[in-house]
């Protein structure tokens, strides 16, 4: 008895496929187009073509493991061409379910970079700004701060430094210190006295460092 072996419908049969030929030149050409398409890149991508999803993808993309400011990801969806209102539609929207909250980021802001870099309240004032945060909502960060724990972290930061100024004169050092805690966003007021109790304390003579520098 002889075998007969069935193929699926959509599975050519066990002889060569043709392989040259205006027939498989007429496919081939045809295969390329389809798969050059825009809109079949697209479609390959799995790219939504509306600007709401668009948009709200986008967002989601830059807010992984990383708060950002409500101006930071408009510009971003701006940047990338996103109509404005489908941009304010997604924006509110997440402000509304606490994904965007511009003042616990400034609250994050102001705990980390002073604690971790010692920048004043100056500094953080300044880089808020520039973070599109509004000038209320600094304002109330930044009160976070009083003038004592600035004080305070301004020692701190002076101590760190001190040794690395031994061997300078007196008046070397003071520059060195005072201009850095004057980069960190430190009044000059208080970077002098800090800088002054600072030198005392290693027995340097600070007559006549009570003129601004």
């Amino acid at each position: 008895m002889t075998r007969r072996t069935e193929w699926p419908e959509d599975t050519a049969g066990p002889g060569p496929a043709p392989t040259s030929g205006a027939g498989a030149g007429r496919r081939s050409r045809s295969r390329s187009s389809d798969s050059g398409s825009p809109s079949s890149s697209r479609a390959e991508k799995g790219e939504p073509r509306d600007p709401v999803e668009q948009a709200r993808n986008i967002c989601l993309r830059l807010l992984t493991g990383t708060p950002r400011t409500r101006k930071q990801l408009a510009d971003a969806l701006r940047k990338r061409e996103i109509p404005d209102e489908a941009a304010e539609e997604v924006l509110s929207r997440f402000e509304d379910v606490g994904l965007i909250d511009d003042a616990a980021f400034a609250d994050a802001w102001v705990e980390s970079r002073h604690h971790g870099r010692g920048l004043a309240r100056r500094a953080l004032v300044r880089e808020l700004r520039t973070k599109g945060v509004a000038p209320s909502v600094i304002d109330e960060a930044v009160g976070q701060l009083d003038s004592e724990q600035e004080e305070q972290t301004a020692r701190e930061l002076v101590a760190r430094k001190l040794r690395s100024t031994r061997g300078l004169d007196r008046d070397k050092r003071l520059r060195r210190l005072a201009g850095m805690l004057a980069r960190k966003g430190y009044g000059e007021g208080m970077a002098l006295r800090v800088v002054r109790r600072a030198l005392e304390e290693e027995g340097e003579d600070t007559e006549g460092l009570d003129e601004p520098f």
